[in-house]
């Protein structure tokens, strides 16, 4: 890895993607980004009047390969206030290094981007937790066996990153309290990380359970290490599409995956729509 030529590459990116934000926005610039995953693939929709950047157009750009992960930036408004829509990730599991998932996340810091809004699906781990529902992600477990960090430090990245806060306590403050305004029910709890793409065994989501997991997935994490490196503040939402293994006798199916992150998503727009639009006040 190389870190002079990884920002190099951001930078190439963030030039290119500024110009279309300033297209769009003029001097305004983005309060958030929404890195919208799982669960959130149409809040690109609910974002008006949008300028849509496809991913590949931005120099060095990973493009997602997983079915619902379209590939391209939306700058607009949500609920009156300016965001960054990024419609699809990659994942470890796609193949390169952990730079690749970071990627974009660098972008963010390259651009002063300071709060931003993850999004995932997840299979539900702990007792008492469905399909269908949502969790806020309270603090996570890397299994991953990786990090973006990983040798040089690029750009101004800090070396050792606190995770103590890793999802801002404030931010998630106000996602809390916006689902109970909306009466929409939101659990909260521990995200574990998977390097992926295989699907758990019983045994291991038996051992994540007793490492205090409550929700098992294959991104976020990743991201959320390198956005705290660059001060980025994060908020992580996940959408739980299934029981985890051994859970339940039924196995496990993607397209199940995608059917109940569909059956959600009006309900989970509404909810970062509406919270984002009060990231200001934290």
């Amino acid at each position: 890895m190389d870190p002079n030529k990884i920002s190099a590459d951001v930078q190439a990116a963030a030039t290119v993607l500024e110009g279309h934000i300033e297209k769009r926005l003029g001097t305004d610039r983005p309060l958030a980004a929404i890195t919208m995953g799982s669960g959130l693939g149409g809040l690109a929709r609910a974002i008006r009047d949008p300028l849509h950047i496809p991913y590949h157009v931005l120099p060095g750009w990973p493009r997602p390969t997983v079915i619902g992960h379209s590939g391209e930036a939306v700058v607009g408004t949500l609920n009156g206030v300016p965001v960054l829509g990024l419609s699809g990730r990659v994942h470890l599991y796609e193949g390169g290094s952990p730079d690749r998932v970071a990627f974009y996340v660098r972008v963010l810091g390259a651009l002063g981007v300071t709060s931003l809004f993850l999004s995932n699906a997840a299979g539900a781990i702990r007792e008492g937790l469905l399909p269908g529902e949502l969790m806020l992600v309270r603090d996570h477990l890397n299994l991953t066996g990786t990090s973006p960090l990983f040798g040089p430090v690029v750009g101004t990245e800090s070396r050792f990153p606190d995770l103590s806060f890793a999802y801002d306590p404030e931010l998630r403050a106000i996602v809390r309290s916006t689902a109970e305004s909306q009466g929409l029910p939101l659990k909260e709890g521990v995200y574990a990380a998977m390097h992926g793409p295989a699907y758990e065994t019983p045994a291991e989501i038996r051992m994540l359970r007793t490492l205090g997991a409550d929700a098992v997935g294959m991104s976020t994490v990743p991201e959320v290490i390198a956005a705290r490196a660059l001060g980025i503040r994060c908020v992580a939402v996940s959408c739980l599409t299934n029981f985890a293994a051994g859970v339940t006798d039924e196995p496990l199916d993607h397209e199940e995956v995608l059917e109940i992150g569909k059956l959600v998503e009006h309900d989970f727009q509404k909810l970062v729509a509406a919270s984002v639009a009060r990231f200001s006040e934290a």
